[in-house]
């Protein structure tokens, strides 16, 4: 039997992030990805075997570039304060290139990561494990006080994935006149959440009294 012809997986795997941030993994249907993609399911099934493989494919890469992009900025130049800016810049860059992957992530959230396998798992623990990298070398240096990073980490990422994963919500808040949200960019949140995690990670922390 001849093999269908060549269609990048990528092109797939575009129309899959829609499709799953959309309806989750239990509601994505192939038949769905396949006509987004604008192939046939053959080809799908022929480049990852099942909806399974197609999801597991997706988060792993996802998972695998950001660890990528904050273990190079961990390994980079820069004082432990400016490298946890551009971990932030980059977390948030990130989710902006991949705006289907908050509604993924927090789908899979709510259903306790019922569809990670092992190899997905450690796709997704290099970010935190890079994240750390980062957390752990400035309180070496004396730049910050003593925190576990992981806690660090959470503290930075949840907030990232939240506000953005909002948008939409927000433009019909804004839309509606209900709140003022017109200076509430993208960027100008990433400025206040460095500034905060700057603060939450300074030596001088005085608790409130």
């Amino acid at each position: 039997m001849p093999r269908p012809a060549r269609v990048s997986p990528d092109r797939i795997l575009a129309a899959a992030a829609v499709e799953f941030a959309e309806r989750g993994f239990g509601g994505a249907r192939v038949d769905r990805i396949a006509r987004r993609a604008r192939v046939n399911k053959a080809m799908l099934y022929y480049h990852f075997k099942s909806k399974q493989g197609l999801y597991r494919t997706l988060l792993r890469r996802m998972f695998t570039l950001a660890g990528e992009r904050m273990r190079a900025i961990a390994t980079g130049g820069g004082a432990p304060g400016e490298k946890v800016d551009r971990a932030i810049a980059g977390l948030a860059g990130l989710i902006r290139e991949h705006t289907h992957f908050p509604a993924i992530m927090l789908r899979e959230i709510a259903e306790s990561g019922a569809h990670l396998d092992h190899q997905t798992l450690a796709a997704l623990a290099s970010v935190p494990r890079a994240f750390s990298l980062i957390i752990e070398d400035g309180v070496a240096q004396g730049a910050f006080r003593p925190v576990h990073p992981v806690f660090a980490y959470f503290s930075t990422l949840a907030p990232i994935v939240f506000y953005l994963a909002g948008t939409p919500i927000r433009k019909e808040i804004a839309e509606l006149h209900l709140i003022n949200l017109r200076a509430l960019s993208p960027d100008q949140f990433v400025r206040h959440l460095q500034d905060a995690i700057h603060r939450s990670l300074a030596r001088d922390v005085t608790p409130a009294s």
